[in-house]
């Protein structure tokens, strides 16, 4: 029996990878809605948007999100517009009767100082990153938001806390992207410019974890495909939200080194220490997921190298963005 299934935030790099993955499935057809057909924003919209369509699972990838600068400068926008978003499609997916649902959150939801690896019981454990904590806290309530739904009306609404992504599909704006795409454009550029110096914000000392965007679709379509008990044996109702990651991490200035050496920038790297670093060291724990058969597959020197071919071929568009 074919299964509709609703991708929320298609045109993102999360959903457009989740859509990817699922048109390769012969008993799933994909279901997709832009802005001009339901604002997820409008709780009424999107409530006759479920009404409407027939459908039997909904993947939560719709989100704003951005970098430390673009959490900074709009703490009111990523707060609200990602609750409301969440809310109206977990609360509208459960009127329609729907019992499955992926809600995609954020790794930004542990504390700023947590034991490292994250384990996903450190969750509400300590203060978060100042830098993008309303981001932070709606990804939180997403997360509650589901396993409140699972209690009282029984559902089967599962979520994935992602480390941070790359891939296709990235936001590569000069200002308001996370830290990977921002280095691909700011080498890109140097090369394209002839400069022999490359500046990064921070010291370059905190170490971060990456995860190509093809690879958290893979584990998506995993995830939802485990029988219920499989799943809520490693992620029981009042705790059920799992890591995805790689479970491996680098400092900034070993992924700075590295995309210099994709893009072919052979100059001087300089870190601009005034600029903030934000958490210290963001490596998740991923053996919960490991245990019921996953784990990446794309390491990161072949996924920059795909990205960046990637950005290349769309480099007209983006570089105008």
């Amino acid at each position: 029996m074919t299964r509709r299934v609703f991708v929320a935030g298609h045109r993102g790099m999360v959903g457009s990878a989740i859509v990817r993955a699922l048109r390769g499935k012969p008993d799933v057809e994909v279901v997709t809605a832009g802005r001009g057909e339901v604002d997820l924003v409008e709780q009424a919209e999107v409530r006759a948007f479920f009404r409407d369509t027939h459908i039997d699972e909904v993947y939560v990838a719709a989100a704003r999100v951005g970098g430390i600068r673009a959490n900074d400068a709009f703490p009111a926008s990523f707060i609200y517009d990602n609750l409301m978003i969440e809310a109206n499609l977990i609360a509208s997916a459960n009127a329609a009767g729907i019992d499955r649902l992926l809600f995609l959150g954020s790794s930004c939801i542990y504390p700023k100082f947590a034991a490292q690896p994250m384990p996903e019981e450190c969750l509400l454990t300590g203060v978060l990153e100042p830098t993008n904590e309303p981001y932070a806290i709606a990804k939180i309530a997403g997360i509650k938001l589901a396993e409140s739904f699972n209690r009282q009306y029984g559902r089967d609404y599962r979520s994935l806390m992602p480390t941070n992504l790359y891939g296709p599909g990235d936001n590569f704006h000069p200002e308001n992207s996370h830290v990977l795409p921002a280095l691909i454009r700011r080498f890109d550029e140097a090369v394209r410019d002839g400069r022999d110096e490359v500046v990064i914000w921070g010291t370059g000392t905190p170490r971060r974890e990456f995860l190509h965007v093809d690879d958290l679709a893979s584990a998506a379509l995993h995830v939802m495909s485990l029988p219920k008990d499989e799943y809520r044996s490693v992620a029981p109702e009042r705790q059920s939200h799992l890591n995805v990651g790689t479970g491996t991490d680098l400092t900034i200035a070993d992924l700075a080194h590295t995309v210099a050496a994709v893009t072919g920038f052979d100059g001087r790297l300089t870190f601009d220490a005034s600029k903030p670093d934000g958490t210290p060291r963001k490596l998740l724990d991923v053996s919960r997921l490991a245990s019921l058969g996953w784990r990446a597959g794309i390491g990161l020197p072949e996924g920059l190298r795909s990205t960046y071919d990637w950005f290349l071929a769309n480099a007209t568009t983006l570089r105008e963005g």
